[in-house]
């Protein structure tokens, strides 16, 4: 996820054909990683365990290339590990350490590859063990807030129209939405315009054209939206600590409306109900 910057100029690049097929590739890889990861999350594992399988897989497996290690945007620190896992009221760039799993935990993994130059950016929701049912039915509904966004996606569409969709769900919910962080523009840079907006107003924003490749990726709390920066400069959580969660999925616009580029076998698949 990228913070919010309201000055940025607009200049959205569209993807020719061979970056589109060199996404196709590095977003599978991505979404890969989190298959590989799955069966390691149980009670006990460290998320710095879990950085460093993942960074192994990338790296000796897949010959990709983790584009968060060193990542540095200008104002922060370079990011120091190899993935994002953020755990509970974590919202986003949780820095992976020695905390160690526990029963009920619920955390996001956020994975973004880099293979022959281009980035593939994807995220998901894991529960440890026996989560409550405010955990799960958070989790379910973020989900849900997400695919509701994809759904949206064709030309001619609005940013707009993805952002409504994901607010509506997730307040009618009883949920509400991080307003600070949004998805982007993804190609040979980490993060491109446009800023996809995880709320709005359905006719506003940019107007969505045939090969814009970017991330809907909504971050919604049980709580409050409101959150905070820790001290390491990079972690987010929520203000009034309740849990957090995040799912990603990068998207391509096609001539008819939309292909998700970060699928792979073990990608939990679209909720039935959402056509």
């Amino acid at each position: 996820c990228h913070p919010v910057n309201i000055s940025q100029a607009m200049s959205i690049i569209l993807k020719t054909p061979e970056e589109i097929a060199k996404m196709r590739v590095t977003c599978r890889l991505a979404a890969e990683v989190l298959d590989y990861i799955t069966p390691f999350i149980k009670p006990g594992i460290t998320t710095g365990e879990l950085d460093r399988l993942c960074h192994e897989y990338m790296t000796n497996v897949q010959q990709s290339i983790s584009a968060c290690l060193h990542y540095q945007p200008p104002g922060y620190t370079p990011y120091p590990k190899a993935t994002c896992i953020s755990v509970n009221h974590q919202v986003c760039h949780g820095i992976p350490g020695d905390k160690a799993l526990k029963n009920g935990d619920i955390l996001n993994i956020d994975i973004t590859t880099i293979k022959d130059g281009y980035h593939g950016d994807t995220s998901r929701m894991f529960i440890v063990g026996e989560a409550s049912i405010q955990a799960r039915r958070l989790c379910d509904i973020t989900f849900e807030c997400m695919w509701l966004g994809i759904t949206q996606v064709r030309p001619g569409a609005r940013l707009g129209d993805i952002g409504h969709i994901i607010q509506q769900h997730a307040e009618k919910n009883g949920f509400s939405i991080v307003r600070e962080f949004c998805g982007h523009g993804v190609g040979a840079a980490f993060h491109e315009e446009p800023q996809v907006l995880h709320y709005g107003k359905p006719g506003t924003g940019v107007m969505l054209k045939e090969n814009m490749i970017f991330t809907i990726e909504p971050m919604v709390n049980a709580g409050k939206p409101d959150i905070r920066q820790l001290a390491d400069g990079w972690t987010i959580v929520t203000k009034d600590h309740s849990l957090s969660a995040q799912w990603e999925h990068t998207v391509l616009v096609t001539a008819t409306g939309y292909e998700v580029l970060t699928l792979s076998a073990g990608v939990q698949p679209k909720p039935d109900w959402i056509r």
